[in-house]
């Protein structure tokens, strides 16, 4: 434990210290900024629209998968993260970019849900999820593109890597099985994500060149 703490403290230098709490500053407004947006798109919604893939596509309830899967894959991000300074900062910084470009796409695209759309239930998880809003909003489907982001992030390492695709991939395909989003919120994801992985690393090149660096 000390070694873990010595390390850090290692690591995080004054420059490095004030990037990191730019980015825990970054990632707080992005967060709430996502809040915002989901709540407007909710007020709004208008009419639901066709989708050629929902209407052949059976109704399957994946909520285990959809919230609770979601909560651990977060879980498995954060402690991956923080055992590997390098990537602490510059994550934190594409989470945030991430997060706000998509909370501007929620606030502009008021589509209404899609019928037989399965709706959270009543556990714990379930509570929480709706607590913080993450079942409002479509266009892009954050389920499908924050692993990739992590993906594109942990590039390096073979096997994280992998894992992340496959968690992008089982939440994109989960999210249309239950129908909470529609066709285009998944199929849009992947280049949302790139786009936004790219510009952050054009935005922050000190932050990534850390991720770049490590081994």
């Amino acid at each position: 434990m000390k070694n873990f703490i010595s390390s850090y403290r290692s690591f995080f230098i004054r420059e490095r210290f004030r990037s990191l709490l730019v980015g825990i500053l970054l990632l707080s407004l992005a967060v709430i900024s996502q809040n915002f947006a989901s709540s407007y798109a909710m007020a709004n919604s208008g009419q639901f629209v066709g989708d050629f893939f929902l209407e052949v596509l059976p109704i399957i309830n994946l909520n285990n998968i959809i919230i609770e899967g979601a909560f651990i894959a977060f879980l498995l991000t954060i402690i991956l993260i923080f055992q590997k300074p390098n990537y602490i900062i510059f994550t934190m910084k594409a989470s945030a970019l991430f997060i706000t470009t998509r909370a501007f796409m929620i606030s502009v695209t008021h589509l209404g849900i899609y019928p037989g759309q399965i709706t959270s239930g009543f556990g714990f998880s379930d509570r929480i999820y709706e607590a913080l809003n993450l079942h409002a909003g479509y266009f892009f489907s954050g389920h499908t593109g924050f692993p990739l982001l992590m993906a594109l992030i942990f590039w390096k390492k073979r096997v994280l890597r992998y894992l992340f695709l496959t968690i992008s991939a089982v939440f994109g395909i989960s999210v249309l099985l239950a129908h909470v989003h529609y066709s285009i919120d998944v199929f849009a994801a992947p280049f949302m994500t790139y786009s936004i992985f790219k510009l952050a690393e054009y935005l922050f090149p000190e932050d990534y060149a850390l991720v770049d660096a490590a081994d």
